[in-house]
């Protein structure tokens, strides 16, 4: 019974949070999403990282595309996950523009025959999208455990999210797979995760 409370406080969480984000009108979205993209590239994690996962953003998300452009990003390999079952995710470097498609979420995902495969302990950096967050990084997803299942094989990776303050909260409810972030990226500033580990600190 304790369990089925959990569960409905975080889904009640969540809505009340995407319902948060999607409130914010398209010119506070794209304003709000270029400064989390500046204060990503401008981070040391980020300079030092050589191969990024990052994300294309769906409905209200933060979009991360400005860092595909920007000058600190030269010479870096972004990957992007993509979903091949019900509990799988993989991470793929499209080769070109036409290595896109629209996949079932309505997210536009990597053709994985026109990409190349990452392997998760090859990635220094990812950057998760979000819908829920707080102030020592606890963070929240859709629910289907893709990134919490995928960030277990991240071993050599700094794990970090991007998000938009109205989506804090005082306290995420986590459970044991939950993965806290050792970052969260918003728009006013960044969030740091105390007592993160020895991987993380050597990118700091």
């Amino acid at each position: 019974m304790k369990e089925s409370k959990q569960y409905t406080q975080k889904k009640e969480l969540r809505q009340s949070k995407i319902r948060a984000r999607n409130s914010l009108s398209e010119e506070e979205r794209q304003r709000k999403s270029a400064s989390i993209s500046e204060k990503i590239a401008s981070s040391e994690v980020y300079k030092k990282a050589k191969t990024v996962l990052i994300y294309r953003a769906v409905k209200g998300e933060a979009q991360l595309e400005a860092l595909e452009t920007m000058p600190e990003s030269e010479g870096k390999r972004l990957a992007y996950p993509l979903c091949i079952s019900d509990s799988r995710m993989i991470a793929l470097i499209p080769q070109d523009e036409y290595a896109w498609e629209k996949g079932r979420f309505g997210i536009m995902e990597p053709v994985r025959r026109l990409s190349c495969e990452v392997e998760p302990e090859e990635i220094d950096l990812v950057i998760c999208p979000c819908t829920v967050f707080d102030e020592n990084c606890g963070r929240m997803g859709m629910g289907a455990g893709f990134y919490d299942r995928y960030l277990e094989k991240c071993v050599n990776a700094y794990i970090a999210a991007a998000a938009f303050e109205v989506q804090k909260t005082r306290l995420v409810p986590m459970e044991s797979w939950d993965k806290p972030m050792d970052m969260v990226f918003t728009e006013k500033r960044v969030y740091i995760r105390h007592h993160h580990e020895d991987r993380g600190r050597s990118l700091l």
